[in-house]
C-alpha cells in the first residue's frame, strides 16, 4: 500500500524534525526560566542581606545568638531534607555532568528549591555567603527539568548549559558564564555543548537585563595601568592573591574530606562555625556579613577598608564554607580579593588603588575556584573595564601557579569527588589469581 504525503512528512518530523525542536524549546525556555529565577533571587538576596543588616543594627548583639543558632538550624534542615544542596552548588553541577544517566538527585526541583530557600536564610542569619553558586545548581536544576517536562533526553550538556546560564545571569556576564562552562564544568570541548551553553547564557542574561536595565556589577572603573607599572604588581599581587586562595581550598578540601573529623559532628561544626561568624561580625560591625559586595565596591572605587578586612572576610567565608549551610563563595572570594588588594596597594602608594583592588580580586578568586579565563572574563564584564586586560591576565597566571603550588586539587573539582560514589574494592575471593 502505498504511503501518504501526509503520513511520510509525520514520520519525519517524529524520527527528525520533532525532537530538534523540542529540544530548542526546552533549551530555550528553560534559559528564559533561569534567567527570571536569578534576577527574583538576586532581589531576595538583597533584601535578606538588608534585613539581617537593620537587625544587628539594631541590636549589635543579636548576632552572636541568631547566627549560631541559624548556622545549626540550616545544617540540621539540609542533612534532614536536602542533603545534596549543602555548600555552593558548583560541585554538584561537576559532578552531575560527570554522570548525567544518575544526576537526577544532585539537579532536581526538590533540591533547588530548597537551595533558594536556606541561601536565603544563611544571608538572613549573617552567613558569609553568595548566591551565584546556588545560581549555578538551580540554573541545571531547572534546564534538566525543562528537557524532562518535553521528554528530552537530559546529558551532560543540557547540564552545564543550565549552569552556565546561571553564572550568566547571576552576574549579568554572558561571556563569563560561556568562558565558565568550558573551564570550570566541562571536561572536554565539544561543539554541541558549546553552541547549546552559547544560546543558553546569552538568553538567560537578557532576562535579567531586560528586567533591571543595563547594569554593571561593581560599577564602571576606567583606572587603568600601564604594562610596565603593573607587571611587579601584578607578580606581586598574583603571588599572595594565588597563594591565600589555594590556602582557602587546601583546607576546605582538607576538612570536607570523607570522614574528616567535620563530617562526624556535623551539628556541633555548624554551632561552632556560627560562633565564628558571628564574632567576627559583630567585632568588624558588619563589614563580613553576606556577600561584602558594598565592602569591595567601595573599594574598587578607591575607598578604603581596615587593614583586617581582608583576613576577616577571609576566615567569616571559611567558617561560612564549613558549616554545612548552603551558599557560594563567589561573591565573598571578590570581596577578599578586593580587601587584599586594598591591602597591597599600601606597598605602591603612587599607583591606582582601584587598579590593585582588580587585581588582588582576580589573583585571589584565581586562588580559589582555579580558572583563569573566566576570572579574566568576569572581571572585566563586571567592571566595564577593557584597559586592565593585560595586567589582569598575568596575574591570573601567576595567580593559578601559585595556588597549585599551595593546593594540588581544584576547590570544585574535589568537592564533587565527594559527591560521587566510591568505587567498591572487589573482595578477596572474587580476585583472580
Amino acid at each position: 500500500m502505498a504511503v501518504s504525503r501526509r503520513e511520510t512528512l509525520h514520520a519525519a518530523w517524529r524520527e527528525r524534525i520533532g525532537p530538534v525542536w523540542k529540544s530548542r524549546l526546552a533549551s530555550g525556555g528553560g534559559a528564559v526560566l533561569v534567567g527570571l529565577f536569578a534576577f527574583c533571587f538576586a532581589w531576595s538576596a538583597d533584601h535578606a542581606q538588608a534585613l539581617f543588616g537593620r537587625v544587628s543594627s539594631s541590636w549589635p548583639y543579636a548576632p552572636l545568638i541568631v547566627t549560631p543558632l541559624g548556622f545549626l538550624l540550616l545544617a540540621w534542615l539540609t542533612r534532614r531534607f536536602a542533603p545534596l544542596a549543602r555548600g555552593s552548588g558548583i560541585p554538584q553541577v561537576i559532578a552531575a555532568a560527570r554522570q548525567p544517566a544518575s544526576s537526577r538527585p544532585l539537579v532536581s526541583l526538590r533540591t533547588a528549591l530548597f537551595k533558594l530557600v536556606a541561601t536565603l536564610l544563611a544571608m538572613g542569619v549573617g552567613g558569609s555567603v553568595g548566591r551565584e553558586g546556588p545560581t549555578v545548581q538551580v540554573g541545571a536544576a531547572i534546564m534538566a527539568a525543562s528537557h524532562r517536562l518535553l521528554r528530552v533526553p537530559v546529558n551532560a550538556a543540557v547540564i552545564i548549559a543550565g549552569g552556565a546560564a546561571g553564572v550568566a545571569a547571576a552576574f549579568n556576564t554572558p561571556i563569563a558564564g560561556v568562558a565558565f562552562a568550558l573551564e570550570e564544568l566541562a571536561a572536554a570541548y565539544e561543539q554541541r555543548l558549546t553552541l547549546l551553553v552559547m544560546a543558553a547564557v546569552v538568553i538567560a542574561g537578557l532576562i535579567p537585563l531586560s528586567l533591571s536595565g543595563d547594569y554593571v556589577y561593581f560599577g564602571v572603573v576606567s583606572e587603568t595601568m600601564s604594562a610596565l607599572k603593573a607587571l611587579p604588581i601584578a607578580l606581586l599581587v598574583g603571588l599572595v592573591g594565588g597563594a591565600a586562595g589555594g590556602l582557602f581550598s587546601r583546607v576546605s578540601l582538607r576538612l570536607l574530606a570523607r570522614g574528616s573529623i567535620l563530617g562526624r559532628r556535623p551539628l556541633m561544626t555548624a554551632l561552632v562555625c556560627g560562633i565564628i561568624v558571628a564574632v567576627i561580625g559583630v567585632a568588624a560591625q558588619g563589614l563580613t556579613w553576606g556577600t561584602g559586595y558594598d565592602a569591595a565596591r567601595t573599594l574598587v572605587e578607591g575607598g578604603r577598608q581596615p587593614i583586617w578586612f581582608a583576613p576577616a572576610k577571609f576566615i567569616a567565608t571559611l567558617a561560612s564554607s564549613l558549616s554545612g549551610a548552603p551558599g557560594g563563595v563567589f561573591a565573598p572570594s571578590l570581596s577578599v580579593g578586593a580587601g587584599l588588594g586594598g591591602l597591597l596597594a599600601n606597598v605602591f602608594p603612587e599607583e591606582s588603588r582601584s587598579a590593585i583592588v582588580l587585581i588582588g580580586m582576580i589573583a585571589y578568586f584565581v586562588g580559589v575556584v582555579r580558572a583563569p579565563l573566566t576570572a579574566v572574563v568576569i572581571i572585566s564584564e563586571m567592571t566595564a573595564n577593557r584597559g586592565m586586560i593585560l595586567p589582569l591576565f598575568t596575574a591570573a597566571v601567576v595567580a593559578d601557579f601559585a595556588a597549585k603550588a599551595v593546593s594540588g586539587r581544584r576547590l570544585y573539582h574535589g568537592l564533587a569527588d565527594n559527591l560521587t560514589p566510591e568505587p567498591e574494592d572487589p573482595s578477596p575471593d572474587r580476585v583472580k589469581p
